[in-house]
């Protein structure tokens, strides 16, 4: 056997070995849970006084307990609207607020119950509404250090 037959083996089986080694791998990644699970959203809604939906529901759980700050944007990736700063969030618990279509930091909070004993944030924005268009909800997990987007938009509605 010459050398250059050893070597083409020797490349052979680092090959076979890296594709067995990436199957795993690729297995772990697709049953790792990911970061922000099981958004919800309202498809649309019209904060007008005619308007059927006047604020947009928002719901989301995490796989880790961590800190979040949630934010809405436009469909160009500018910041419109921060919703939660640095609000705690316990895993595995759906997180819900709302988002009235203003502008801005929330200058405050308002717990709002629901239906079946849940809760959700209400957030004071106090700026001009926003613009009609599409937006998204990005979510920053700020003990993780990542930043999740929505994987669906909203449409707020002018009327």
């Amino acid at each position: 056997m010459t050398a250059t037959d050893r070597v083409a083996r020797a490349v052979f089986a680092l090959l076979v070995a890296a594709c067995f080694a990436a199957f795993f791998v690729t297995q772990r990644l697709k049953h790792t849970p990911t970061a922000v699970q099981m958004f919800k959203l309202t498809p649309s809604f019209s904060p007008s006084p005619s308007g059927h939906v006047k604020q947009e529901r928002i719901s989301f759980r995490l796989a880790r307990g961590d800190e979040v700050t949630v934010t809405i944007v436009n469909s160009d990736g500018g910041e419109v609207a921060t919703l939660a700063h640095e609000v705690p969030v316990t895993r595995y618990k759906q997180f819900s607020l709302r988002w009235n279509g203003r502008t801005g930091p929330a200058h405050g909070y308002a717990l709002l119950s629901g239906r079946r004993g849940r809760v959700s944030l209400l957030p004071a924005n106090l700026g001009p509404l926003a613009p009609a268009g599409d937006y998204r909800v990005r979510v920053s997990l700020l003990g993780q250090r990542r930043v999740v987007l929505s994987p669906r938009s909203f449409t707020l509605v002018a009327r």
